[in-house]
């Protein structure tokens, strides 16, 4: 089995891979940054350094790679576009987009795929939650296309994983203690009583990349934070 995870060199994405790896798969990476790629490149069967947000370098990477059973799509800009509405630049709005949504796109175009297309998106697409729009907006998108991408793409099958809070480099914007008390602080509102980590969301990523009978699903993993 043949899958190609990208933005796998770090949190959600290096996790899944080195999950699927431990079930068999032959999993490549891709990455932009050369010391990350450099570390997990004797943990998985191969890591490649391609710049999502460029459709060319998305097109040679696939044209490279040919035929893979299953693609994982764990882009991620950071907390590019997290505040307040009308403190959020339009340009950091913009960079929201364009870290994420459109490298899926440009990937699902790209890729020759005879399995599934597992998307990451997150729970900020079903919250309610101040500072949050740009992000919602984003995975809102994300979520949205899996619907129709099923049914476009079938036999081939589509899922979404939706992640709450999970301690990640994502959070590496804010200092530790800070982060420490944050994440308290949700853990405290949870009905799992704790923030996820990457393996949980890489178990259900992998749990899909393997349901031969799952498409046009998204998947909460999220503690409870979106039932709570």
């Amino acid at each position: 089995m043949r899958v190609v995870v990208m933005g796998g060199t770090s949190g959600i994405g290096l996790a899944a891979a080195e999950r699927l790896t431990a079930g068999g798969a032959e999993v490549i990476v891709t990455g932009r940054d050369p010391g990350k790629l450099a570390a997990v490149k004797d943990r998985v069967a191969g890591a490649e350094q391609v710049d999502g947000v460029s459709e060319a370098e998305v097109r040679e990477f696939f044209e490279r790679v040919g035929v893979i059973d299953h693609l994982v799509l764990a882009f991620s800009p950071g907390a590019l576009g997290l505040g307040p509405l009308a403190e959020v630049s339009p340009a950091d709005i913009r960079g929201a987009f364009d870290g994420k949504l459109f490298p899926y796109l440009y990937a699902i175009r790209r890729a020759d795929v005879t399995g599934s297309v597992t998307m990451i998106s997150a729970a900020t697409a079903r919250a309610a939650l101040p500072g949050s729009v740009a992000l919602a907006a984003v995975n809102g998108a994300i979520e949205r296309i899996v619907s129709p991408l099923a049914a476009e793409l079938a036999p081939v099958r589509v899922n979404a994983v939706s992640p709450g809070a999970v301690d990640t480099p994502w959070w590496s914007f804010l200092p530790e203690e800070q982060r420490a008390a944050q994440f308290t602080a949700v853990a405290a509102d949870l009905p799992a009583q704790r923030i996820g980590r990457p393996d949980d969301v890489a178990h259900a990523i992998a749990y899909l990349v393997g349901a031969d009978y799952v498409t046009g699903t998204i998947l909460p993993v999220d503690g409870g934070f979106t039932v709570a």
